[in-house]
């Protein structure tokens, strides 16, 4: 099955689908990818066999050339995250023509051309609850619009799939064909845990990703330590705690270290012999060492590999920018568990209208 990967960031659902080819033979192949941002493009690049596919780069920029959309290799699947501020449109009566809504009429312009027969979107857990759910529902009907029969939604978390990582994540299915099979959560995590062999990498602590041997410069200053130790303020307070076994949910600002109620940091007694120092007080903590997670470890959190890091370092980034790079990145584990629902499990590609 020929797709196109938009918004692809560093590939999470790439590494989703190149694996899915590895362990089922489901013969997935990409023919273009759009991404605006160069550090995600440099990674992209250093990580995957660029076989000939078109790199569409900014994709409204893109679709307005002449001919670029109907000159792109046809296509059955459209994946992608997406921004969810451009749906914000609805009531200002301005739809497509609004400066926001570029993406949108981008969008739209590659599904009259090529209209694909199945769309998988993903978007943070909040775009349910954006404008009391009016924005998710305007989404699911700008692709009932496209003749899109089959449109739906499932929330699916990280830690569910194999990744000790929180991260709840709403994926959109959008097919033309009239039915599917039924799509939840529970039935996407109970088929994921009866796959055999597989090539994702699980794990079942942050421990077991932990690097006993981190660059001392990720060990935290002691001035930094009270600030990420506090607990908040009286207008913000969330209790900080270190030493988790199922990380926090990685946020794309994490090179500004935020506080350990919202960021992830690890004792050297966690890293070395397992202690824990959840409920230890502040004043402990304060005299032990702990420091953030390395980049590496960020990646790895969200699935890729130790291959996929050190490609990424030789493409001389940053560590500011591999931060950012694992905050907004699609968890491998969770795409894959879901494409293989419908594409493995369902074999939906051997279905036509």
């Amino acid at each position: 099955m020929k797709y196109i990967e938009i918004f692809s960031g560093i590939g999470g659902f790439r590494k989703a689908l190149e694996l899915l080819n590895e362990d089922f033979n489901t013969g997935f192949h990409c023919n273009a990818f759009s991404e605006i941002d160069q550090f995600a493009i440099n990674n992209y690049q250093a990580n995957y066999n660029l076989n000939g596919e078109i790199h569409m780069g900014d994709i409204n920029a893109f679709t307005s050339q002449e001919d670029s959309v109907e000159t792109t290799p046809d296509f059955s699947l459209l994946i992608g995250g997406f921004p969810c501020q451009t749906f914000s449109l609805m009531g200002k009566q301005k739809g497509m023509e609004d400066e926001r809504g570029k993406v949108l009429f981008s969008v739209d312009k590659i599904l009259k051309a090529k209209k694909p027969e199945f769309i998988i979107l993903e978007n943070v857990r909040n775009l349910a609850v954006v404008n009391k759910g009016e924005t998710l529902n305007y989404i699911k009907q700008f692709f009932r619009d496209h003749d899109y029969k089959h449109v739906t939604h499932v929330l699916l978390d990280t830690q569910n799939y194999g990744l000790p990582q929180r991260r709840a994540r709403i994926f959109i299915v959008c097919s033309r064909i009239q039915s599917l099979p039924e799509i939840t959560e529970k039935l996407i995590t109970e088929n994921f845990n009866q796959i055999g062999n597989h090539s994702l990498c699980t794990y079942d602590s942050v421990l077991d990703i932990l690097e006993k041997n981190a660059d001392a410069k990720y060990t935290i200053r002691p001035k930094t330590k009270r600030i990420i130790l506090a607990d908040g303020s009286k207008n913000f307070w969330s209790k900080s705690e270190i030493d988790l076994p199922i990380a926090r949910t990685l946020t794309a600002t994490m090179a500004k270290m935020h506080r350990a109620s919202q960021d992830n940091y690890y004792s050297e007694e966690y890293i070395q012999r397992g202690i824990s120092n959840q409920g230890v007080s502040k004043e402990e903590i304060m005299e032990k060492p702990i420091r953030r997670l390395t980049p590496e470890e960020a990646l790895k959190l969200q699935g890729f590999t130790n291959e996929f890091c050190q490609n990424a370092r030789q493409a001389d980034l940053s560590d500011s920018q591999l931060y950012k790079q694992a905050g907004n990145a699609l968890s491998v584990n969770t795409a894959y568990a879901l494409l293989h629902y419908l594409f493995v499990k369902h074999k939906l590609s051997e279905i036509t209208q």
